[in-house]
């Protein structure tokens, strides 16, 4: 009896050393940490950071509004002629992570060309919104003889947030730029097990993709040029050992894990006496 009590008092001891071990540390969770080894920012420092200007790829959607001076004294510089409906209709689409644009926008192509009326097929590959807007009125000037407003936008922002996400899935941002915190607030937050140093960022090119390793932990990730989220974006956040394990990842639930075990054990010593 007292060789199986020293077995099972080893036993605990081991798990308890092996939880306490796997428990997350708070160094892991915090965002934009001055790490070691880097120059740290101090706090109310202006920041420069760089948002490189995109340019359009393929599997892009662009929403793209011609109007005349007829067409804006008729529905007024907002252009409000959209019905309840259909307003309905987009916010539907939006909340199942679906490109509200995808019905209405125009979709570049393979060859990196859009199709529109009239004006046929027209090149938009590698080009920024105010490239294609230029060009567009350049070819609009040979079909209207009044004068007349182009407004070219993006269809939004898609990205795709998959692993250690609370809410994974695609979704569809309505705005210009986006920081990839705002991205990940969208996915619901990292769960406690993210690896926070080593979130992947999978970005698109005009020639292929490219992967990139993200440190959410580094303050100077504001400096880079993936602090802002592009269109086509995938992130993916791997899991830390401590899942694969099982144990608990805060002293609550690694508490409860030593406790049930105790118990456990308790009940098996029982049955011996």
């Amino acid at each position: 009896m007292t060789t199986t009590i020293r077995i099972c008092a080893v036993s605990l001891i081991l798990l308890f050393c092996c939880a306490m071990l796997s428990c997350v540390p708070n160094e892991k969770l915090v965002y934009l940490q001055n790490l070691e080894g880097n120059e740290p920012i101090a706090d109310e420092t202006m920041i420069q950071y760089e948002q490189p200007e995109y340019r359009l790829q393929y599997n892009d959607i662009i929403d793209i509004q011609v109007m005349t001076a007829d067409d804006i004294i008729e529905s007024g510089f907002n252009n409000s002629k959209s019905t309840s409906s259909s307003s309905m209709l987009m916010g539907q689409i939006a909340q199942s992570g679906g490109d509200i644009y995808y019905m209405t926008g125009y979709s570049v192509d393979v060859n990196g060309n859009i199709r529109m009326p009239i004006i046929g097929e027209i090149n938009v590959m590698d080009l920024t919104v105010e490239d294609v807007r230029k060009k567009l009125q350049e070819k609009l000037k040979g079909y209207l003889s009044s004068e007349f407003y182009v407004r070219v936008k993006l269809g939004g922002i898609r990205f795709s947030a998959i692993g250690e996400f609370k809410h994974p899935g695609k979704y569809v941002v309505l705005q210009d730029r986006m920081t990839i915190f705002e991205a990940i607030a969208q996915a619901g937050d990292l769960s406690t097990v993210a690896k926070r140093d080593e979130v992947l960022l999978i970005r698109q090119y005009p020639s292929g993709s490219k992967l990139h390793r993200i440190n959410l932990n580094d303050r100077h990730l504001i400096e880079s040029p993936y602090y802002f989220i592009q269109p086509n974006d995938q992130l993916y956040a791997e899991p830390m050992k401590v899942r694969e394990i099982g144990s608990g990842v805060n002293a609550t639930q690694t508490l409860t894990l030593i406790t049930t075990s105790i118990t456990a054990v308790a009940l098996v010593l029982n049955l011996f006496n």
